[in-house]
């Protein structure tokens, strides 16, 4: 029995510890973790680690180390082979795998919604680490050129920072700005703070959607005292270089960041079985595909119905939980019994606004403030598998009450012969790899 799992976030490697877990008598059953990284992401703690509370390594954890029999295969997946049952996937040097399976889990996740807006391609996302760490090094570059130039049309463009979405992401990123503009000023004696505007846009009535509108409201009253503009009820008609248009309005800022909606990674959405009007894969309440049951789905690339019809919504402690039910799910399957379906009440939500400042609804209890922000840190703290990476970021946090982060901005530009040479290094290697192949055969 060989059980593949796609995907490498949280639904990925939650549901493979479980299934280590709940099958460790099965010693015929392989597990086997297909993942484009080798490492997976702490998404909630990234906002952190762009404004350089958090080491950006510390809010990642290695897959390898979180697991302890299963395969894992570091490689982009291409495509699903429904009919033959089996994965196609390429690695960063290139080579091909073909991993075979009996029971498929995609937890593929999904990307930043680029098609809702004309020229989305032209903003930065928030969803990944290399994001986290391009925008951090964005905003310090576009605050050196802002200090050291006296065009006032320059560094006020350089000094506008435009997030358009104002959802649990976009109003996290929004706050946690804040707090990261407050800290490197210090540094930027020739600007002042109120020199920097922060603009966030919601095309619905109100930002924090996914949060009762009390707290929404909350939230809405500390960004506003911190200087953010907001503006409810305003849609993007169409961002261009530098540039972002309303109905009525045309803003210029040197920093576009688009976190408005997300939509089924592309490869989930390829897979030829049956799926949502939004591309999402449709499965039954016990989270196998609606018309392959061997192939079962999770995350914010699955439509997974809960008891009013509705699917889930796509937070990380679904996720969690809905990878955990799964492998209770595939176990019963492979013992011969009948799956249960998935029923989860959400225990709340939580929006961190930076500044040790938070707003939370739990068990249904309304939390703001330092409590809020404390529980939130709390519960994601403890989300991380292992007790090593835990301590990490408690020292990160606990150097960031005494000192402010620094503004290093990491260089990721590679000269072009030095990219020559790697691609060369590469080749050479797994040219060695091929002939070494063939001679043991």
């Amino acid at each position: 029995m060989r059980i593949v799992v796609l995907g490498g976030g949280f639904g990925g490697v939650t549901a493979v510890r479980h299934l280590e877990r709940v099958l460790r008598r099965h010693t015929d059953v392989e597990i086997a973790l297909v993942s484009r990284d080798n490492f997976f992401v702490l998404t909630p703690l990234l906002f952190e680690a762009c404004s350089g509370r958090l080491e950006l390594r510390h809010c990642a954890q290695p897959i390898r180390a979180a697991l302890q029999r299963s395969r894992f295969i570091e490689a982009t997946v291409e495509s699903v082979d429904i009919d033959r049952q089996f994965v196609r996937a390429v690695a960063p040097d290139g080579g091909a795998y073909s991993v075979p399976y009996d029971h498929l889990v995609v937890a593929l996740g999904a990307s930043t919604n680029e098609a809702l807006i004309p020229g989305s391609s032209n903003a930065l996302t928030f969803k990944t680490m290399a994001d986290a760490l391009v925008l951090r090094n964005h905003l310090i570059e576009c605050f050196e050129r802002a200090d050291a130039t006296a065009d006032p049309v320059r560094r006020r463009r350089r000094l506008t920072i435009v997030v358009i979405g104002g959802g649990l992401v976009g109003t996290e990123l929004v706050g946690e700005l804040t707090a990261f503009a407050d800290d490197v000023l210090r540094f930027y004696p020739r600007i002042r703070r109120g020199e920097v505007c922060l603009r966030l846009f919601e095309a619905g009535p109100r930002i924090l959607p996914e949060i009762d509108t009390k707290l929404a409201a909350t939230a809405a009253r500390v960004l506003k005292a911190r200087g953010v503009d907001i503006q409810a009820s305003t849609a993007v008609r169409s961002i261009e270089p530098g540039r972002v248009r309303l109905e009525n309005d045309t803003i210029d800022a040197a920093t576009i960041v688009l976190t408005a909606g997300i939509v089924a990674s592309a490869v989930a959405g390829a897979i030829p079985v049956v799926r949502d009007q939004r591309g999402r894969i449709a499965v039954d309440a016990t989270m196998r595909s609606r018309s392959h049951p061997q192939v079962w789905a999770l995350g914010d690339c699955a439509a997974i119905p809960g008891p009013d019809g509705r699917p889930y919504p796509a937070l990380a402690q679904h996720a969690i939980r809905e990878a955990r039910h799964l492998a209770e799910n595939m176990r019963m399957v492979i013992d011969g019994r009948v799956p249960s379906a998935f029923m989860f009440r959400s225990l709340g939500t939580m929006a961190s606004l930076g500044h040790t400042r938070a707003v939370a609804r739990v068990f249904g209890v309304r939390l703001t403030g330092f409590p809020a922000w404390w529980l939130r840190r709390t519960y994601y703290l403890f989300q991380m598998p292992r007790w090593d990476r835990r301590v990490r970021i408690v020292l990160d946090w606990t150097v960031a009450l005494f000192f402010r982060p620094d503004i290093t901005r990491v260089e990721l530009r590679v000269e072009r012969e030095q990219v020559k040479r790697v691609r060369e290094l590469v080749k050479t290697s797994a040219d060695i790899v091929r002939a070494s192949e063939r001679s043991v055969r």
